[in-house]
C-alpha cells in the first residue's frame, strides 16, 4: 500500500461554550495519531479557552477533523497548512 502524503498545520480553536470541551477532547482523541503537540490556555477573563494543535496528517483528515471541531457549539477553528508535505 502507497503511502499517503501528509501536511503539516496548525490548527486555532477557541472555545466560548465551556459545555462543548468533553466533546472538542473526544474529537481530538479520536484523531490522536496525527497530533504533534497540543496546547491549551484557559483566558480566565473572557471566560473562554483558547487551543491550538500541531499536526502531521494527509490533507482530507485535517479537513474533517476541523469540519467536526466546527460544528461544536460555541468553537470556532481555523488551520494553517504549511508548504511541507511529506510521505506519511
Amino acid at each position: 500500500m502507497a503511502e499517503k502524503e501528509t501536511r503539516v498545520a496548525v490548527m486555532g480553536i477557541i472555545v466560548e461554550d465551556i459545555d462543548s470541551t468533553e466533546e472538542l477532547n473526544a474529537i481530538l482523541h479520536d484523531y490522536g495519531s496525527f497530533i504533534i503537540g497540543r496546547m491549551g490556555v484557559p483566558y480566565r477573563e473572557k471566560n473562554i479557552n483558547v487551543v491550538s494543535i500541531a499536526l502531521d496528517a494527509p490533507q482530507d483528515t485535517i479537513s474533517s477533523m476541523s469540519g467536526k471541531i466546527g460544528k461544536l457549539k460555541g468553537v470556532s477553528v481555523k488551520t494553517a497548512y504549511s508548504n511541507v508535505i511529506t510521505n506519511g
